[in-house]
């Protein structure tokens, strides 16, 4: 039993664990579902079908196809907060599962580009308010100890689905007796993932934060008590604590403006809002997607073989995977703002190289320099998958109150999508016309990102998501600190309370006879 000295440390339990990995099945549609553009535009026969090898405007229906997926993206993730924040969590969920199966199924059966150019749109939409919706609920079941760890869950399984649909695409690429249609089936499967997350989602608990707002006060408490139980902690104490800390913030919260343009309006909140845009539009002028959804053309343009150009982009992402789950332990060791910095240099100096390269040696027939930018692609991963991949993801809901968390994260992911808009659509005809030259549109802002991000933006690792208000200024609108609360008796001691207590009758005494007392 904790003594008065304090609230006693918690641990991860593994059920928490588990729902997360569940809840990752998520994270996998939306990599499998942004990816597979990539695989299928490598595929022969994908290209035959729709004879976009031989239309005048064949390559600026590819760009479409990326372009309209990113478009999507945006308008589904903005509209993710209407359900999140109404309906709960789970069903923000849920939702973009159903548009994921939907979206599958049409462009697995597509007869014609503009139907399969329509249903990128839908598929995008699907595909970003589930990237969204899933560090939105993981943020607010995690406990504090490895919140940032667990959150990269996230990012595990949706390198996860990168990866499945890698290797799926390589495979396919040899099936001899599909004819024309052997792109259908790898699109087809982007409907397996979501749809295994909507059988098992009604018994996933949904998040205590957002039970609380609406006032279901029983319900978050027995889910809070089962998410952070600790065994060496017989009597729930921090869970206990925890709870009360949610329940007297959420009171406060709920008096707070909660509107798209209350976020705007009010400077701390525009504050974390420009936070949130910043951070995903820096991280995204790594090209980290452009890498990937353009894999098979980067590996043409070096010159590599139909079969290397899907080869290579699937052992990039099985590396990637395996960097991901290194992350795990790592990102709590080290401040959030610096360690984000760093990644962002580190991949901005293999961006630096593999321009260098592509600049002095392709075309050529050096195969030692086409190798060694090859290999700038994989090094690259190393310093996105071990740090930016899913720090992001823990940031963006740490940043935000409960009452903004869904508008805040979903802003942040509707900016990858705003800004791949243009980088994807741009990038097929940037290659052949610019060539090593589009290199430098991630550089330049990409570099300028990670010296504001390591000089302005604030760290939040180790501050319970209720306290955070406080490194914004905002230190009278956060109800308790988990530092100011002790267990006596098996009573919860709110010190916090006491000294604003104390503080208003010392007022009130000074007010009565005019005498300052300390």
């Amino acid at each position: 039993m904790a003594s008065a000295h304090g609230v006693r440390k918690q641990h991860i339990n593994a059920f928490n664990v588990l729902i997360l990995c569940f809840v990752g099945l998520g994270s996998m549609s939306y990599g499998y579902t942004a990816s597979i553009i990539g695989t299928t535009l490598g595929q022969p026969s994908f290209i035959k079908y729709f004879e976009l090898d031989t239309r005048s405007n064949g390559t600026d229906l590819t760009s479409t196809t990326n372009g309209l997926f990113q478009a999507g993206g945006v308008l589904g993730t903005l509209m993710l907060p209407m359900v999140s924040d109404r309906w709960g969590r789970k069903w923000g969920i849920a939702i973009s599962a159903i548009l994921a199966i939907i979206s599958g199924a049409v462009l697995a059966g597509s007869t014609h580009i503009a139907e399969f150019i329509a249903f990128r749109l839908i598929a995008g939409a699907s595909a970003f308010m589930i990237l969204a919706a899933v560090p939105i609920w993981m943020n607010e079941v995690v406990p504090v100890k490895m919140r940032a760890g667990l959150v990269d869950i996230h990012a595990v399984f949706l390198i996860l689905g990168y990866t499945i649909q890698g290797w799926v695409g390589f495979g396919f690429f040899f099936w001899e007796n599909g004819g024309q249609n052997t792109w259908r089936p790898p699109l087809a499967l982007q409907c397996a993932w979501p749809t295994f997350l909507l059988c098992g989602l009604y018994w996933i608990p949904e998040s205590p934060r957002w039970l609380i707002m609406k006032d279901r006060i029983d319900e978050a408490r027995t889910i809070l008590d089962r998410l952070h139980s600790d065994p060496s902690d017989p009597d729930n104490e921090y869970a206990r604590s925890e709870f009360y800390q949610i329940q007297k913030q959420v009171a406060i919260d709920k008096m707070l403006g909660s509107s798209w343009v209350a976020m705007f309006k009010k400077p701390s909140y525009r504050k974390r809002a420009f936070l949130a845009i910043g951070l995903t539009f820096f991280i995204q002028c790594s090209g980290v997607l452009v890498i990937n959804n353009y894999g098979p053309t980067l590996y043409k343009n070096l010159g590599f073989s139909p079969v290397k150009q899907l080869l290579y982009p699937a052992a990039w992402l099985t590396l990637t995977l395996g960097i991901n789950i290194m992350a795990i332990p790592l990102v709590d060791l080290f401040p959030r703002n610096r360690y984000i910095a760093v990644g962002i240099a580190g991949c901005m100096v293999t961006l630096i190289i593999e321009a260098a390269i592509v600049a002095n040696f392709v075309p050529s027939n050096n195969k030692a320099a086409l190798l060694a930018a090859v290999a700038m692609f994989f090094i690259f991963q190393i310093p996105y998958g071990l740090i930016l991949d899913g720090t992001q993801f823990a940031y963006l809901g740490e940043i935000f109150p409960t009452h903004l968390r869904a508008k805040g994260v979903s802003l942040g992911v509707a900016t990858i999508s705003f800004t791949n808009i243009i980088w994807l659509q741009a990038a097929p005809t940037a290659f052949i016309t610019i060539g090593w030259k589009f290199y430098l549109v991630f550089i330049i802002p990409g570099s300028m990102g990670a010296v504001i991000i390591w000089m302005y933006f604030p760290n939040t690792n180790g501050l319970p998501l209720e306290e955070i208000a406080a490194i914004f200024g905002d230190g009278d609108e956060v109800a308790v600190y988990q530092r100011e609360m002790m267990i006596e008796g098996g009573q919860i001691r709110d010190l916090h309370q006491e000294a604003k207590e104390k503080d208003v009758h010392m007022e009130d005494m000074d007010a009565g006879d005019g005498t300052k007392r300390v």
